[in-house]
């Protein structure tokens, strides 16, 4: 399984230090060697800066000077692969790109999804992955969604409705956890395993799990912001992570919370 990393702020953030843990998992504290990715939108959100390669994260020059950058955006999306379907390949590697509705998206998906899924023009994957399919799959669910006048584009609480809707679809059929964002909200989905984490005044000290390497963020941020991390599994072993329940979402905006669904598939929120 391959793990997932997002990042969602109320100002401008860098997220080097989280990256910089998921990067060791890519091959030197886990498995997930097959690949890596990095989206950062732009502050304005309306850009974004997409790295990919095919090659362990943890010991790839690109993804240390990544790590090093401070590229600062409202929202970022890392992942690390282990392949289960397609090829180790730079065109496999998450996060996936695609323009929507005259916005740039970017999505990341840690599960297996078996069943083939039914994608068309112009969502048409460029690798071989059963996710990237699913991101083609979601995006033309969500065009005929808008087409007979269910969605706008800039309705927030629409697209997280129909967001959820389609994730509850693939998680039926297999294993979803993804991360999608357009560069002013995140959306998360953990089909069966996320966690968050919102950091807040008063700022701690906080060391990675992978790695002694700690920062203290209150020598680095102002007394307003707001900075929320997802992932799979806790990044660091100093700070109170929050596990999602199996099947919630979230939207995130300026790393709050807007709109939230606890209730599990087949359970009682």
């Amino acid at each position: 399984m391959c793990e997932l990393l997002a990042l969602s702020a109320n100002t401008p953030t860098d997220m080097h230090f989280s990256f910089h843990g998921l990067s060791r998992r890519g091959g030197a504290t886990g498995q997930h060697s097959d690949g890596w990715g990095l989206a950062s939108f732009d502050p304005d959100g309306r850009g974004v800066s997409l790295y990919r390669e095919d090659r362990p994260a943890a010991f790839s020059p690109i993804a240390a000077q990544l790590a090093a950058l401070d590229l600062r955006a409202h929202c970022s999306i890392a992942h690390i692969r282990k392949a289960t379907r397609g090829v180790v390949a730079v065109e496999n590697c998450h996060p996936f790109h695609r323009r929507w509705q005259q916005q740039e998206w970017i999505f990341a998906h840690n599960g297996d999804l078996p069943e083939q899924l039914a994608w068309s023009e112009p969502y048409v994957p460029e690798g071989t992955t059963d996710s990237e399919a699913a991101f083609c799959w979601l995006l033309g669910r969500l065009d005929q969604a808008v087409a007979v006048g269910c969605l706008h584009p800039d309705d927030d609480a629409g697209l997280f409705r129909e967001l959820l809707a389609a994730s509850r679809l693939l998680a039926e059929r297999g294993i979803f956890n993804a991360l999608i964002s357009n560069g002013r909200w995140l959306y998360a989905y953990g089909g069966t395993r996320l966690h968050r984490l919102t950091r807040r005044a008063p700022f701690r000290r906080a060391t990675l799990a992978d790695d002694d390497l700690s920062v203290d963020f209150a020598s680095l941020t102002g007394p307003e912001d707001v900075v929320t991390i997802i992932s799979t599994e806790p990044l660091t072993r100093d700070e109170c992570w929050q596990q999602l329940q199996p099947g919630e979402a979230l939207l995130l905006v300026c790393g709050e919370i807007s709109h939230q669904d606890p209730a599990a598939l087949g359970q009682q929120p």
